[in-house]
């Protein structure tokens, strides 16, 4: 079974689903959907003469107690019209003229619940979850490879990219300053570090010490604050994004010693906290113990070194120019480009920045550039222009800018953190940008199981029954549909949610949205993906083009949306007559 044809078995059951009336009280055979605009099948009556619909009288009544259609003289005069005629709408008007006994509203409502279920456990094609490919670069905007002339690069989860026990050493360590250095609780220390347990793009409330996760729209996701909070969040200062993958550490430490405080019952002030565990986790950069830690074993730390070499190679074959900009110092990114690339790494970038100072690298137009010396010493000569191998420090965009010449779209440059990497380039200055998000394999290897398949189409076919009936309002049907939307709410939660991260689930999604992370990444990337290496997949000539997403009012066009049902107004039929 083709997607298209999956969705429009499931449109179809979902039309007949929302009918008011069980199939068995039916008088009249109306066909679902017309293609062609000619008249449904109609049913004869007396004599076989044929009637566009039957009158009811006073004593027929519907299933939920509503009295059926009776005909006016309107009506009467009205005559046969087409099916699409004006104020129609494709609908036909039903006639309810059965004898039949009414079938009681909760067996109805289950009945159309079972039907739905079976068709969807067969609309999933074999092989149909496997389509996703975690080594594919998704497009924002249509980008032209054979455009873009000069490459550039961040180092850190960029070029280089590390393994999760950085993260645990990072958090170790700053549990230990928290504790030696401003005095902490030594109880914090019996809290390990938990991998899985902090995601990306997650707010921060400094004042009451609460992480959330906030969709496109500034909402927060319902089970992601254990604490009473208002639904809505207002941006400023006392909010913070953590969109740095380095944060996570930090994230996790400040979730610890909230935890610690309120279980233990001791009063403490949480923008002190914050405070106090955004100096330890800087200590940690500062001090320099993970540039130590890193090069001391390099092969621990860093991961597919050899697909960062492979790329280099591939660019500076096909003639490209590259260039480096990175807040690290020069020590360790050499340490780690020869451990990657070679000892004569420099020889492929024409440019090489260090110790940048981003984000202010691409506001700031104060700070100049400095020559390194092969001891990595500062020489004060005024920079007049750059040389291919020579290592600087510092700098500013504008100035690199007016060396250089490289402006507009034929620059691309690749980072990991939106705001510091990529919005300035692409609001202000009109470069290419593409996003380094390894989050992105293990979210695709979810997305592609038949288990998140199956559920989540269940979760939009349930979700389009309830919409549909929702016109059922006895006590019965309330009983119903209080257990559907259990079913939903498990279904979003369990089902689809704990199987990316339990506590805050995809870095992408909300219940129904996007993430503020996900709307931030579309906004200042044209292109991303999980790691650099993905660049070998496509050659230098080619084009990424943007898939079309739909709108909420294009939903029944498309295959993810046709579980919804393409008539979304319960009152529809009513209308028409009105109209």
């Amino acid at each position: 079974m083709s997607l298209r044809t999956a969705g429009s078995a499931l449109s179809r059951a979902l039309l007949t689903s929302g009918s008011r009336t069980p199939p068995a009280t039916r008088a009249t055979k109306i066909s679902g959907l017309s293609t062609t605009g000619g008249a449904p099948e109609e049913s004869k009556q007396g004599g076989g003469k044929t009637k566009e619909q039957s009158c009811a009288s006073d004593a027929d009544v519907l299933p939920s107690g509503e009295p059926a259609h009776r005909c006016t003289k309107a009506d009467k005069k009205r005559g046969k019209e087409p099916v699409g005629a004006h104020g129609v709408g494709g609908v036909r008007r039903r006639s309810y003229t059965s004898n039949a006994a009414p079938v009681d509203q909760r067996s109805y409502l289950w009945a159309r619940y079972s039907d739905l279920k079976r068709l969807v456990h067969d609309l999933i094609p074999p092989g149909a979850c496997n389509l996703l490919n975690s080594s594919t670069i998704y497009a924002n905007n249509e980008v032209n490879l054979a455009e873009v002339d000069i490459y550039g690069f961040d180092y850190d989860y960029t070029l280089a990219l590390y393994s999760n026990a950085l993260n645990t050493m990072i958090y170790n360590t700053a549990r230990s300053f928290l504790i030696e250095h401003f005095k902490y609780p030594e109880e914090i220390s019996k809290y390990d570090y938990i991998p899985n347990f902090a995601a990306r793009g997650l707010h921060y409330d400094i004042q009451k010490g609460l992480l959330m996760k906030i969709d496109a729209f500034h909402y927060i996701q319902p089970g992601t604050v254990y604490r009473v909070y208002c639904c809505f969040l207002s941006q400023g200062p006392k909010v913070k994004q953590f969109m740095d993958i380095f944060s996570i550490p930090e994230m996790t430490l400040l979730a610890v010693a909230n935890d610690f405080f309120i279980t233990n019952d001791i009063e403490y002030d949480p923008v002190h906290l914050f405070k106090d565990v955004s100096e330890a986790i800087g200590m940690v950069h500062l001090k320099g113990y993970m540039y130590k830690w890193v090069m001391q074993d390099l092969d621990k730390f860093i991961l597919r070194g050899d697909e960062t070499e492979a790329v280099l190679n591939r660019l500076v074959n096909q003639g490209k120019k590259l260039f480096l900009i990175t807040n690290s110092p020069f020590s360790f990114v050499d340490k780690g480009m020869i451990h990657m690339v070679g000892k004569n790494w420099r020889d492929f970038f024409d440019v090489i920045i260090v110790g940048a100072d981003k984000p202010h690298f691409f506001t700031d137009c104060i700070k100049p550039f400095r020559l390194l010396d092969g001891n990595g010493d500062l020489r004060w000569e005024k920079i007049k222009n750059f040389e291919k191998g020579k290592i600087y420090k510092q700098g500013n965009l504008f100035d690199f800018l007016r060396l250089t010449g490289w402006r507009g779209s034929k620059v691309l440059y690749f980072g990991d953190h939106l705001y510091s990497d990529l919005a300035d380039l692409m609001l202000r200055h009109g470069w290419r940008t593409a996003a380094i998000v390894p989050e992105l394999e293990q979210e695709t290897k979810v997305v592609s199981t038949d288990r998140y398949a199956l559920n989540l189409t269940w979760l939009q076919a349930l979700t389009g029954l309830m919409e549909r009936l929702q016109t059922h309002r006895d006590q019965d049907s309330k009983q119903v549909f209080q257990e559907w939307q259990k079913e939903r709410e498990e279904l979003r939660s369990v089902a689809l949610g704990n199987l990316f991260n339990p506590q805050f689930g995809s870095i992408f999604r909300t219940c129904h949205n996007p993430t503020y992370f996900s709307r931030r990444l579309c906004r200042f990337s044209d292109i991303y993906m999980a790691s650099l290496s993905c660049l070998l997949n496509y050659d230098v000539l080619h084009t990424f083009f943007p898939r079309r997403t739909p709108l909420q009012h294009e939903a029944p066009l498309w295959m993810d949306q046709l579980c919804t049902g393409c008539i979304k107004t319960p009152f529809l039929e009513e209308m028409s007559h009105i109209r």
